[in-house]
């Protein structure tokens, strides 16, 4: 088990499956996809392209939404893009789109914790880990040596990688609440890597979201949640698809073959690939890039007074 996106709560789970037992993504606008509606109650989506990406906000305002879309209260921001491993800039248009998207959502003031979430000896799970280290942290920086340094005001920004519970014994999200305890910051972004229901997604969609994060979730391993709710503070979530389920892509060939699904399918699909888990064969190339992608988008949204081109120079 190695994918540990998610932003569902137990709960959401729960109605998440009653959706469709069989259908497994961490990306609210597959589940706004799969529900076939152009207006759903509670729930708020707009869509438009700008440059080459395609940036979808949706928003559940309320108990309704959540129930409908099987997704906590919060805002979910997809933007859908040329694949990572096939066409690689860590600072062009694509990142200034998921910069924007991110500033949005941003408090305007005040210090940030990063913190890269997941197992960076597993590949596919290693997007995390990867992001942290690109991560201009300046919260120790006095703002009289940045100054001199001629970096200007730079925002007090502090970076974690926690590892995962059975490398350290620690909750990733006790070690996040110790840190936010430590900084006491205005935000937390928490960079995760996620689950999609189709193979199209991976490596080329990005997802930010307001509600938090559950490790493991993406793979039903549902560790401590990672929320305004436990740590007291907002908390953002950003992520890119690496895996699909193998059961949910299997439903998902078969219906659109046969057009149908029943229990002798899920007898026949079930014991054999719901615990099995579907990654590109470029995902090393691709979670290379990708965190770099990402680090930058997150790097210039929190220090927007510096150009990518020093960005890129302080983190080499």
């Amino acid at each position: 088990m190695f994918v540990k996106g998610g932003t569902q709560s137990d709960g959401y789970s729960k109605t998440h499956l009653m959706i469709n037992m069989n259908f497994r993504t961490d990306l609210a606008l597959e589940q706004k996809e799969y529900l076939k509606k152009d207006v759903l109650d509670g729930v708020l989506c707009e869509t438009f392209k700008r440059n080459s990406s395609k940036i979808t906000r949706i928003k559940v305002i309320n108990e309704t939404g959540e129930k409908t879309l099987g997704k906590p209260m919060g805002s979910y921001v997809t933007v859908e893009t040329d694949s990572f491993s096939k066409c690689y800039s860590i600072a062009d248009e694509r990142m200034e789109t998921v910069r924007d998207e991110l500033i949005r959502l941003l408090p305007e003031e005040g210090s940030v914790l990063v913190a890269g979430l997941g197992n960076m000896k597993i590949t596919p799970d290693a997007l995390g880990p990867k992001c942290s280290e690109s991560i201009f942290a300046t919260r120790h920086l006095k703002e009289e040596f940045a100054q001199k340094l001629g970096l200007g005001n730079l925002r007090p920004v502090a970076c974690i990688s926690p590892g995962v519970l059975g490398q350290t014994g620690v909750e990733t999200g006790e070690t996040i609440a110790g840190a936010v305890r430590t900084v006491a910051p205005s935000a937390v972004i928490v960079i995760d890597a996620l689950a999609a229901r189709r193979l199209s997604r991976l490596g080329c969609t990005v997802q930010i979201a307001t509600c938090g994060i559950i490790p493991g979730s993406g793979v039903g391993n549902a560790r401590a949640e990672i929320s305004e709710n436990t740590l007291g503070v907002p908390v953002i979530s950003i992520g890119i698809p690496t895996v699909v389920d193998a059961a949910t892509l299997a439903y998902d060939i078969i219906n659109d073959s046969k057009g149908s699904d029943t229990p002798e399918l899920q007898h026949q699909i079930e014991p054999h690939s719901s615990m099995m888990m579907i990654t590109p064969k470029e995902i090393d190339i691709m979670i290379e890039r990708a965190s770099k992608f990402l680090s930058m988008a997150i790097n210039c949204a929190l220090q927007p007074t510096l150009s990518a081109q020093e960005i890129m120079e302080l983190t080499s």
